[in-house]
């Protein structure tokens, strides 16, 4: 598949694991590179469903210095949004259990942006899920926490694991696009590239 990148080397600017996993879905050859340092502070004015694809391209331009002619590199960010504030990586179990009760009974957004690059084109595009979480107990907050220590995670929780199994009553658009990508548009806008 993707014949129209056979003669691409392909990039995944990402350190997910999830990431990774999903972009083996597509059967795309593809290397992870990574790069530090990367200053992804964005604007307060923009709407926060725009803020991960903003940020997407931020780490875009940044990766697309280094690259060569016949290579592309994929960038990505995924932000929780509840309610009027976005919930990033916690950084601790505190502020994780913190994050849960806030999510607990209510329906929230998982709103992806991801960035397609080579030296002279560029694609982004954002992918929302609206996840509904049922009431979860400070309980079963604190047995996530301690036994999955969901820190990597925007929102504090990885849908593929424990909580989203007890937790997770609904969702309304793609469950990749929870766990970090989002496969089905990514595959389609590289078919497209």
């Amino acid at each position: 598949m993707l014949e129209n990148l056979r003669d691409y080397k392909i990039f995944l600017a990402s350190k997910s694991p999830r990431r990774r996993e999903l972009m083996q879905m597509l059967r795309v050859p593809f290397t992870v590179l990574t790069i530090g340092g990367i200053d992804e502070s964005f604007p307060d004015d923009i709407p926060l469903t725009e803020v991960p694809e903003y940020v997407s391209n931020i780490k875009a331009e940044a990766y697309r210095k280094h690259l060569k002619d016949k290579e592309l590199v994929i960038t990505a960010d995924t932000m929780v949004i509840s309610g009027n504030k976005i919930l990033g990586k916690p950084k601790d179990g505190r502020e994780a259990m913190e994050m849960l009760n806030d999510l607990s009974g209510k329906t929230h957004l998982v709103a992806t942006g991801v960035t397609i690059a080579t030296l002279d084109l560029k694609v982004s595009f954002t992918t929302i899920t609206e996840v509904t979480f049922a009431s979860i107990s400070d309980k079963e907050i604190d047995y996530y926490v301690k036994n999955y220590q969901p820190f990597d995670k925007a929102g504090a929780y990885g849908i593929q694991e424990w909580i989203g199994a007890v937790a997770v009553s609904g969702i309304n658009g793609s469950f990749y696009n929870v766990m970090g990508l989002p496969v089905h548009r990514l595959f389609r806008e590289l078919s497209k590239f």
